[in-house]
């Protein structure tokens, strides 16, 4: 991800409050979204906190789908990765909550998953490279927290 390129993926939020779709940004080293008005940014999604004086974000799900693209035997194909993003109860001490990321690349009538990674962004996409056939590669650049 460059500072002049920015990606926007519609997704949906879940908390015990309801549900509400949502759009997430990634763009320079950021992912940003808003929730119920309130703006959350961070350099990977499992750490976004409030720009101000909103809630922090805990006891919720969210969920969206990025276009990749994928090449293999020197042709490129669309492919889906679905991320689901699921982010514990927050303690009181204020400190980050668990956070699970599962991410599940569809592409070709195959489906790789990364299982539940309580690691980065790009860590569970690594997962899931790691399960490509031997000439596929996952295309454009790095989604977030990549120069």
């Amino acid at each position: 991800m460059t500072a002049e390129s920015t990606d926007t993926w519609a997704g949906w939020y879940r908390d015990r409050q309801g549900a509400e779709a949502i759009t997430l940004t990634a763009g320079g080293q950021q992912v940003r979204t808003r929730i119920r008005g309130v703006e959350y940014e961070g350099a990977d999604f499992a750490v976004l906190e409030s720009a101000g004086a909103g809630e922090a974000l805990s006891s919720c799900v969210m969920e969206w789908d990025i276009p990749l693209p994928v090449s293999s035997d020197g042709k490129v194909q669309q492919a889906t990765l679905s991320c689901l993003l699921t982010l514990g109860e927050r303690p009181a001490e204020g400190t980050v909550g668990r956070a699970e990321l599962s991410l599940t690349l569809h592409c070709g009538g195959a489906a790789y998953a990364s299982g539940i990674a309580g690691s980065g962004f790009e860590e569970a996409l690594d997962r899931i490279r790691r399960q490509l056939p031997t000439d596929t590669e996952l295309g454009g650049r790095p989604l977030v927290g990549a120069p």
